[in-house]
């Protein structure tokens, strides 16, 4: 509160005048505050209020199949040479399709000699590609970033020659896609070009430019196997970018076969709201409807350093956000693999990855951890209602037949919890074995009978917790 000075000199009359004044004064003051604090008074009663979980599973009701668009992995530049090595056996055990790497090009020294006199040597990046097809993987490659030996400038900069671009990528798919065998593989140009050397859709550093280059050299890639490039990986989902790339296409007959970008975000609605805006756009564009994929290719709660990636906060988050993708996102590529080096020597700094740093053991993190309770969810998908604004659950049949539930629980204020009901509709009467595990490996089990065709279990959920519930017969 600050103190008001005043002179006691002022005239009676001065003192009068003032204190007429004052109440409209202080109105005004009051009506300025009010329309300026109006939102954050929104945002707060917005925050606090929400609907609880009640959740209702028809365990006869099948959906299909379980998607698992989790099961993408991405590693950004923590360090030159960087290798899943080690890793391999629990990267695995997530079951990854994809894993998703950058960097390629100013960390393995692929591409060598002078402007318009290229030579290539993979060696260093195929040891890389071998830890990946260790795991169970395919690779997800962006094309980035530009290689010293043909760059302007820095790493973010044009190439010296176009041509030299051009041919750096037709002799990276011919390596991989050819020289490997491995078929299938995604190559995106480049990695957030809007933040990474600030290309743009127009201008004279235009992103268009740079994949149009990479596109003719992926055309005249020769003996490789079927691959899809695509771009532009941006730091959001931006509608201009979009419509820029889409008409450019169509314009050009460029080959596109997917529009990428990243997300990150704590609102756990946001990426159903990408993916849904993303299609719509789309619909504007019938000739590429049918063609174009869309990729999501890093996301996570936070762009930045944030602690919660050391702790169940991120692993909740994890859970809860890949539940709400289910159905509706092809892949969503969980960034990242491990950690980086921290300079201030900690184990645990905030950092994206699911492992900590080699030098403090490699460890697995919480949300590595909710990553395999969440796979554990069986792949006959069960119809699942009442879900709520914190709490969000899918449904599914073991591979034994028992109906299973992952619930996650993801509050950014950390302070929502909720008793969860858990609804199990059409079964058989008799006695059940109720088995749920918690992050961290916590379990209870307990029986129940039922004489009637279903069976409601209770489920404790503090904030940012995610559990995996499984009714068996006893």
């Amino acid at each position: 509160m600050a103190d008001y000075p005043y002179r006691t000199s002022y005239t009676k009359r001065r003192i009068v005048l003032l204190l007429k004044v004052l109440p409209f004064f202080l109105l005004l003051i009051g009506v300025l505050v009010g329309i300026s604090q109006l939102k954050v008074v929104r945002e707060f009663f917005g925050q606090a209020s929400g609907e609880p979980a009640n959740i209702q599973v028809d365990t006869k009701a099948i959906l299909g199949p379980m998607p698992r668009p989790w099961r993408n992995l991405a590693q950004g530049g923590e360090g030159f040479d960087w290798r899943i090595g080690s890793l391999v056996p629990s990267v695995k055990a997530l079951k990854p399709e994809y894993i998703r790497i950058d960097h390629i090009y100013d960390f393995y020294e692929i591409v060598q000699g002078t402007p318009g006199n290229l030579t290539f040597n993979f060696t260093k990046f195929d040891l890389l590609l071998d830890d990946i097809a260790a795991t169970g993987a395919k690779p997800y490659i962006a094309l980035s970033y530009m290689p010293p030996v043909i760059s302007s400038g820095d790493i973010v900069a044009k190439p010296q020659r176009w041509e030299d671009w051009q041919l750096t990528v037709q002799k990276t798919i011919e390596h991989v896609s050819g020289t490997r065998g491995t078929s299938d593989v995604y190559y995106e140009v480049w990695n957030e070009p809007d933040l990474f050397g600030k290309w743009s859709y127009y201008g004279d550093k235009n992103y268009i430019t740079l994949y149009d280059y990479a596109a003719r050299g992926a055309m005249n890639a020769r003996g490789v196997r079927p691959f899809k490039i695509g771009g532009p990986g941006i730091t959001a989902l931006y509608k201009n970018w979009f419509d820029a790339m889409m008409k450019h296409v169509i314009a050009t007959n460029i080959r596109f076969d997917f529009f990428s970008w990243h997300r990150y975000n704590l609102n756990l609605d946001i990426y159903r709201k990408d993916m849904s805006d993303a299609r719509n756009w789309l619909t504007q564009y019938p000739q590429l409807e049918e063609s174009v994929e869309l990729h999501i290719t890093e996301w996570g709660h936070d762009s930045d350093i944030h602690p919660g990636y050391d702790n169940n906060y991120g692993a909740a988050h994890t859970v809860a956000g890949a539940i709400e993708m289910i159905g509706v996102v092809d892949r969503a590529f969980a960034f990242e693999i491990q950690d980086g080096k921290d300079p201030a020597g900690k184990a645990e700094w905030g950092r994206w990855g699911l492992f900590t740093h080699a030098d403090f053991g490699s460890k697995p993190k919480p949300r590595y951890n909710a990553l395999r309770l969440l796979d554990r969810i069986g792949d006959q998908r069960l119809q699942l209602l009442g879900k709520g604004t914190w709490v969000k659950a899918a449904a599914a049949l073991s591979d034994k037949g028992n109906p299973q539930v992952i619930l996650a629980n993801f509050d950014q204020s950390g302070r929502n919890a909720e008793n969860v009901p858990v609804l199990f509709k059409n079964i058989q009467p008799g006695t059940y074995v109720i088995t749920k595990e918690f992050l961290g490996g916590r379990k209870q089990t307990e029986e129940v009978a039922t004489t009637a065709a279903e069976l409601r279990v209770f489920v404790s959920m503090p904030a940012n917790s995610a559990s995996l519930i499984e009714l068996s017969p006893k």
